[in-house]
């Protein structure tokens, strides 16, 4: 299930938006950006982003609760496992390259002034900026770059080593020169994930663990700097005017806010209350029950707070009842299209969700992956050519989840459901559905488990 997101702030408010991306191998030529499909939109003498107004002033506060939806903080490392950590840390750290958000697919030089592809995709080079410097005047250099590839891959969280498994190493040529090299088959999104990747310090972590939770702002080569905090309660971040990069075109316009402030609240309730007082000035709902209910209150008829619902324009999220097949009694795909068919979505959203839902139809939502239709020749011949077994159905229409009536008890459905049950093994005993076939095969596997019935 989806919901175009509904977001609402304070009048004159902007929102932060941290997206991924991915690239693919690109002809072997210094270039000011990465692109997945080889093309960028953004020629090398661009000025700043189309979508940005250059001339923004600067000033004020940002307060928001944060995208993350955690309740506190103990630790201002968030690039590890342990602890929870304080949200909007990224801010404090630079990265080689960054993306436009108007050109999902390429990324724009930020600590690296450009970047050469290999032609067969397996390394990719990055030339440094000379002014490049972390926050306490230091220089950045192409070693502060392969150390922190290195210390993410060893130390950094679970996460990190997978996303890296198959960068070999990361290779400081000279002070303004590093290089990634590749392995394996899979290497087309690699160059962005190491151009994404946050650069600590060498000098700073040589003297301090990497591997641990703080509470001492660690030392970054970004926009903003530790101001302030309350350990589980607040977080403040202010802009650093000495910023290294603040008049490049990748940043020239962003920025603005002189202070972005987290607030953290353990309980749902006290956080709505905190947003109807003023305490912070942008919020994002997640709970359809209180989108519905709760949103009428002084600030908001009288115009100091906006409320607006947005399109939903990306790729949707899944959210819904996953099965585990593994299970006997759900492997048999009759079964699982009868649990579909007996569950009434429709009258679901209106009766519990205030019909603010919109039903997924694939994985991919709101996305070109999606499935629609029927395959196209092409589409079959690969199926085909994949040298295993493919489902009759995976041939044919996409499946598409039933329109009820909307009743709660749609008897054309449910009967559809009770014919697939029976075709399944499943009869009726005794006021349930029991499959004997299924009870003795789960007895087999595991003699604790209790009769298998539905």
């Amino acid at each position: 299930m989806r919901y175009a997101h509904r977001r609402w702030h304070s009048v004159g408010c902007g929102a932060l938006i941290l997206l991924a991306l991915s690239v693919s191998a690109i002809a072997s030529e210094q270039k000011h950006g990465l692109s997945a499909f080889g093309d960028l939109a953004y020629p090398a003498d661009f000025t700043h982003f189309a979508y940005v107004n250059p001339e923004a002033p600067k000033g004020g506060t940002f307060a928001l609760i944060g995208w993350g939806g955690v309740t506190t903080f103990n630790s201002l490392n968030n690039y590890i496992l342990k602890g929870d950590a304080a949200q909007g840390l990224e801010l404090l750290f630079d990265s080689l390259m960054t993306r436009a958000v108007d050109e999902p697919d390429a990324l724009y030089g930020l600590v690296a002034e450009s970047a050469e592809l290999a032609d067969d995709g397996m390394s990719v080079t990055f030339s440094l900026r000379p002014e490049a410097k972390f926050s306490d005047g230091t220089q950045l250099a192409a070693e502060d770059v392969a150390f922190s590839f290195d210390t993410l891959k060893e130390q950094g969280h679970p996460i990190y080593r997978q996303m890296l498994q198959d960068v070999v190493s990361a290779e400081a040529l000279d002070p303004a020169t590093v290089r990634y090299t590749f392995k394996g088959d899979l290497v087309r999104d690699l160059p962005l994930i190491v151009a994404g990747l946050p650069i600590f310090s060498k000098a700073y972590y040589s003297a301090k663990p990497f591997d641990r939770t703080t509470l001492e702002p660690p030392l970054g080569s970004g926009p903003y700097l530790v101001d302030r905090m309350a350990q589980g309660r607040t977080i403040v971040y202010r802009r650093n005017p000495d910023y290294w990069a603040k008049d490049l075109p990748v940043n020239r316009g962003r920025w603005n806010f002189d202070k972005i402030r987290f607030e953290y609240f353990r309980d749902r309730n006290a956080g709505m209350e905190a947003f109807k007082a003023g305490t912070y000035d942008f919020r994002e709902e997640f709970t359809s029950k209180v989108w519905a209910t709760e949103y009428d209150f002084p600030a908001i008829r009288d115009g100091r707070v906006k409320k607006e619902v947005l399109p939903d324009e990306t790729p949707s999220g899944t959210q819904g009842f996953f099965l585990n097949t593994r299970r006997d009694h759900l492997k048999d795909p009759r079964v699982r299209k009868a649990l579909d068919l007996a569950f009434d979505f429709d009258w679901t959203n209106r009766n519990v969700f205030y019909g603010l839902y919109q039903r997924t139809e694939s994985f991919f939502e709101n996305s070109p992956m999606k499935a629609e239709g029927e395959p196209s020749e092409a589409e079959k011949a690969l199926l085909n050519d994949l040298g295993v077994p493919v489902a009759d159905g995976v041939l044919g229409a996409v499946y598409l989840p039933p329109k009820s009536d909307g009743s709660g008890t749609d008897r054309k459905l449910l009967l559809e459901a009770g014919k697939l049950l029976d075709e399944a093994g499943w009869k009726i005993k005794d006021g349930m559905r029991v499959n004997d076939q299924v009870n003795r095969s789960s007895s087999k596997s595991s003699p604790s488990s209790p009769p298998s019935s539905a």
